[in-house]
This record gives structure tokens, sequence and C-alpha cells, in this order.
């Protein structure tokens, strides 16, 4: 990607400025430097000493330097000493032949350069700072008014929409504008405008920034790209400044593209907290208003631009005539997640039992650029391993690591302490099985991943965009399962600290049942709870409206269905006894076990892996009281797919 524009080779200019300086130099040296061959200075006393002693041949006599030479052919030369009468004389007596020096006279020309050279280098500094002013990229010394827009020029690696998958809305709306911009005449003819703006909205990692990249592989036309933050200085009015330079620099290019990532750097709600800072942005804000939809009309400029915090943006900022479109970039559904990581997986050499479909099934929430990690992940982990191609199992390890994080090899636990974690694995394993409700298992582990000591991860059949209360009520039970299944086998007073995660996840689904879904019965389809902001929008809390005997039935509603979950897990395990010791079991003996391992021991009793090595012994106690028992990965506000 090259971002030069081209306004000559900065190399001949560098290499010129240099070559000027070196020849100010040897015209400085030559000027004052050369004086001819005047041999070896010595002292006037010792000129006469050796004249008297016949060692001197010739000598040339002028009123600022006495120039001779030894009989030996060595040249020397000294200072005179002002009305010295006697000289003649004695060069007379001892025989050397002198005459008259004339003063040496200075090239008029070079000195005429040599005087003006402090004048030349003012004048040249003064012309480069003017330069500096005058560049359009703002990378000038003095260049802080000027825009920061880069001018995209991909000569390789160049994207396109055949790169984007998995939002296929997103770029259907997306090629419309490039279509524009290719024939214009297709969509004027019947009285339609192009676009002036598009606001891409989305989470982190969507591929926002990628769409761009993509309608500048396709477009064919100038394509700038520049950051919200590149606008916000700490001296007000320079904001401003380079949002006109940019605008500029576009008309000149007309018809172009003009990217602003992250434009909520920029754009927030105006009127929030005080300061010079504040007021910088404010004024870089109604600037891009102006440009965007002002008096002048700016023809053949789109903008588009990204943010994944919509909420906080101006109003005016996202009227019709700015941004007309509002694009949304959503995470991928499964067929997308697919669509995704098919076009990652071209880069890697794949075994033949890899299934896209299978990975994208077991990665919900995933974004593109998670997808893309997984990917990496798992050519990375299959490099380590020496293998030539990527397998599937790669991808599950991967997946994993993603999900769980890396295994704790050097955790090692002491037999006590891993039968505690089997049976919690088992506990949340059970009820999930005996809860009509609940997703799928799909791995059970007792290996230390990240923070946690165990898993049991479930999995949906299908994506999901909302929950049910029999869904959350299952959820509640199967996150309550691995405390009652150590009360149930070590007792009260044997009870870890490893439900802490459980417990936290169970009282903030409690809690949004009863105070922002309306699962209440007492309390009704009412919303008690509201999100404060912080200081310009950033940050925040949550705070509880209502009357004080309101918040004590909150209490005592989210208790409520707390300790319902908890009986229920109860009454399970008590019921499924037998079971919850043949899993735990299990899981002692092999560690890890598969959605498909779980339900044969369960239908049969029994466990056929004739292949599969057992678990290594772990002997050295390091289970630490504040380790969180989860670390599995939950996107969004809704429930999560394991506990």
């Amino acid at each position: 990607m090259n971002d030069d524009q081209p306004n000559g080779n900065p190399w001949v200019k560098s290499l010129l400025v240099w070559g000027g300086i070196f020849l100010a130099l040897l015209m400085v040296v030559s000027m004052f430097g050369s004086r001819g061959d005047v041999g070896q200075a010595i002292r006037y006393s010792d000129f006469r000493s050796k004249v008297a002693e016949g060692t001197v041949a010739e000598v040339q006599i002028g009123t600022d330097r006495i120039v001779g030479k030894y009989k030996n052919g060595d040249s020397f030369s000294t200072i005179p000493i002002p009305n010295d009468t006697s000289l003649p004389q004695l060069l007379q007596e001892n025989n050397v032949s002198y005459a008259g020096r004339e003063l040496e006279q200075p090239n008029m020309l070079l000195y005429i350069l040599v005087q003006a050279l402090p004048f030349v280098l003012i004048l040249g500094i003064a012309f480069f700072a003017l330069r500096q002013v005058q560049k359009g990229g703002g990378s000038g010394a003095m260049g802080f008014g000027k825009s920061k827009a880069k001018l995209l020029t991909e000569r390789s690696g160049r994207v396109t929409f055949d790169d984007v998958a998995g939002i296929d809305e997103a770029r259907e709306e997306l090629e419309e504008i490039v279509e524009f911009l290719r024939d214009p005449t297709r969509f004027s003819k019947l009285g339609g405008q192009i676009p002036k703006g598009a606001l891409l909205v989305g989470s982190p990692g969507t591929g926002k920034t990628l769409l761009a990249r993509a309608i500048a592989g396709e477009a064919g036309v100038p394509f700038f790209t520049i950051s919200g933050s590149d606008f916000v200085e700490m001296f007000v009015g320079v904001g401003a400044s380079r949002v006109r330079d940019m605008f500029e620099q576009a008309k000149k290019n007309a018809p172009c593209i003009v990217f602003i990532d992250e434009i909520d750097a920029v754009g927030r709600h105006r009127g929030h907290g005080l300061g010079n800072s504040n007021d910088e942005r404010e004024q870089t804000l109604n600037q891009l208003l102006v440009e965007m939809d002002g008096f002048e009309a700016n023809e053949g400029i789109i903008i588009i631009a990204a943010t994944n915090r919509p909420d906080v943006l101006d109003p005016a900022l996202l009227r019709p005539g700015r941004f007309d479109r509002q694009v949304v970039v959503p995470v991928p559904d499964i067929d997308g997640r697919e669509k995704i990581l098919a076009v990652h997986m071209k880069k890697v050499p794949l075994a033949p039992d890899v299934n896209p479909r299978v990975i994208a099934r077991g990665t919900p929430g995933f974004s593109g650029a998670d997808l893309a990690n997984l990917v990496n992940e798992a050519a990375l982990l299959a490099a380590r391993r020496n293998k030539r191609l990527v397998a599937m199992q790669e991808f599950e390890d991967a997946k994993d690591k993603v999900m769980m994080g890396a295994e704790r090899r050097s955790m090692v636990m002491t037999e006590d302490e891993k039968k505690m974690t089997a049976y919690h694995e088992a506990g949340h394993a059970i009820v999930s099985i005996n809860e009509p409700a609940s997703d799928p298992i799909h791995k059970a582990t007792i290996i230390p991943r990240g923070r946690a000591l165990g898993m049991v991860m479930r999995l949906p059949e299908r994506d999901s965009y909302s929950y049910h209360r029999d869904k959350m009520l299952a959820n509640l039970s199967v996150a309550m399962g691995g405390r009652v299944a150590e009360e149930i086998i070590f007792g009260h007073d044997k009870v870890s600290s490893g439900a802490s995660s459980d417990i936290q996840y169970a009282t903030s689904l409690a809690r949004n049942m009863v105070t922002k879904w309306g699962m209440s019965d007492k309390l009704g389809p009412l919303q008690y709870e509201e999100q404060q902001e912080g200081y310009l929008g950033m940050g925040g809390s949550h705070r509880l409206m209502g009357s004080d005997d309101t918040n004590r039935l909150i209490d005592s509603e989210i208790r409520l269905l707390v300790d319902t979950a908890h009986q229920r897990a109860t009454q399970i395990l008590q019921t499924e006894s037998e079971k919850l010791h043949l899993l735990a079991k299990a899981m002692l003996e092999y560690e890890t076990l598969s959605g498909d391992d779980i339900k044969q021991l369960m239908e049969t009793g029994e466990l056929d892996r004739p292949n599969e090595p057992k678990g290594p012994a772990r002997t050295t106690p390091v289970r630490g009281s504040s380790i969180p028992k989860t670390g599995k990965r939950y996107s969004g506000g809704a429930a999560p797919q394991g506990a």
C-alpha cells in the first residue's frame, strides 16, 4: 500500500539539499583555508637565526608574511616585525636572495558568494518552512492545520468484495455505492442522487474496516483514509482546519471516497463537559457538519465512517444529507461464520477431515476477527506439531484455547482436588442433561485452562437471537449444579470457592430477569434498572429505579429465582446420583469427554474408548481458592451457552 502522493521524488529533493550544503561548506573552506603552499610557520627570531646560520636560500618579503625556502628545499613562513630595517642588510650579509611579495587578492566572485551565504541559508530555511506548511498530508514541521488523510493506492494485497463474507446485507448496500461511482448515469437518469455518507455500525472485529478496504479495491476512484483521532489536537481550531483541508483535497480528486475510522472520537454529542479540549472537539465536529452538508455542496465526495459506539454520536451527524445510510455490520450467524472460515482457510493447507460447518456451529458469537484468529491459532498448532496439514484436531484445540484459555500443564492437582473438580463439572453436566430447555453438551473437561479448573461447554444447535424464560431457568439450574454436587458428595462444610463465577453468573441472570426483562410475577413487566453514562458517555453504572420497598422486593425475587434453581439442581442430582458418580469417575479417568461420550455413558453405563489414553496423574497441590471456575466466552447481554 503506497500512501505517498505523487508530488515528486523525496529522495531527489533530499539529495539536492545536501548537495547544496556540501558546496557551501566547500566554498567556505576554499575562501578561508586556501593560501598556497606557505610551508612550516616559525617565529621571527628563529627566522633571523636561520638566516645568520646560513641555512636560508631565498625569501619573499610581504607586508603581512615572509615566505622562504631553506637550502635543503623545505619551505617556511613567518610573520615579520613592522619597521625592521635591519633585515635587508642581514640577508645581504648571508647571501640570501630576497624579493618583495604581493598581497594576496581573494576571488571576488567567491568572496561575494561567501558573504551572501548566511542570507541564502536564511532564505532557504524560510522557503523550506513555507513548503512544509503548504504540504497536504499535514506531516510537515508546521503542518498543524493540514489534513492527515492518506490516499490509498493498493498495489499489492488488494482487498475486494470477494474477500468479504458473512455480512451480505452490509456488502450489498456498499456495492450500490461503488456501482454509482462507476456508472452514475444509471441512477441519476431516474432522479436518484448518490448518498453523501454511509455509517458502518457494528461490534469490534465484525469487518467494518475490511469493508472500507474492499470499497477502495472495487471503486476505482481515489480513496482517502483517516482516523477520527487524527482530527483531535490540543490546539483549538486545528481540528477544524484539518477538516477543511481534507475536503479541499477530496474536491481536487472528486469523485472520491473519504473513510473516517472510529468517528466517535470526534463526533460525540455536543454540550457534554467543559474545557478547551472539548471546545476543540466541538469546533472540529461543527466544521465536519458544515463540510458534509453546508451552504456549499460537495459533489462527488462520499464519506464512509465506522464506529462501534453509535449511541454517543451527535444527532446532527446522523441525519439524512450527512450520513444517509447506517449500515449495520452484525456478528455473523452460523452460515456467515462458515463463509468467513472458508475465506480464511484458503490460505491454510487443510486435512480432509476439516469441516467448516462443525467449526462454525461450535463458535457462536464469534466475529470475523475472532474466526481469523482461530484459523491462525490452528495453523500455529499444526506447525508446532510438525504437521504438513491442519487437521480438525488442531481446530478443536485452537477453539478450546481461544474460548477457554491455554491448557495449564504446569498446574498439577492432588487427587482430592481433582476429585472435587470432577464432581463439580459432572454436576453441571447431569443437570444440563435433565433440563429439556438446556443446550446440548459439547465437551466436559477437568483440565485447567486459563482461569478455569474445569469446564462443561454447551453449544446451541442453532443461533439464538432471544432467550425464553424456560431456557433462562434451565441455565440457572445448570449454574447451581456444580455447587450442589459439592454439597451432596463432600458435605456442607467442604464446598469450595470453585462456584464463584457460577454464582456471579446466576445472580446477574436473575437480576436481569427481574429488573430488565419483566419475568417476575410480583413486579410485573416493568423496567427497574437503567444505565447511567459516565463523563462524556464513558463508563457508567446501573441504578435501580424505585422505592426502598420496591428494591427489597427486587432482592427477594432475585433470591427466589436462585434458590429455586438451587432446589431444582438438588432434586435432579439426588435422583441421578448413580449417573453423577459414573460421570465423575469417567472424567477422573479420561479428563476430557465429548458430548457423544457423555451421551453414550448415560445410555449404556459404559464408555468405549479403546484407543484413548487415560489422563495423567496429578500429585502436587497448587489450586488457589480465588481462581474463578469458568472461563467460557459469552457475547452480548444474552444468557451464555454454558455454566
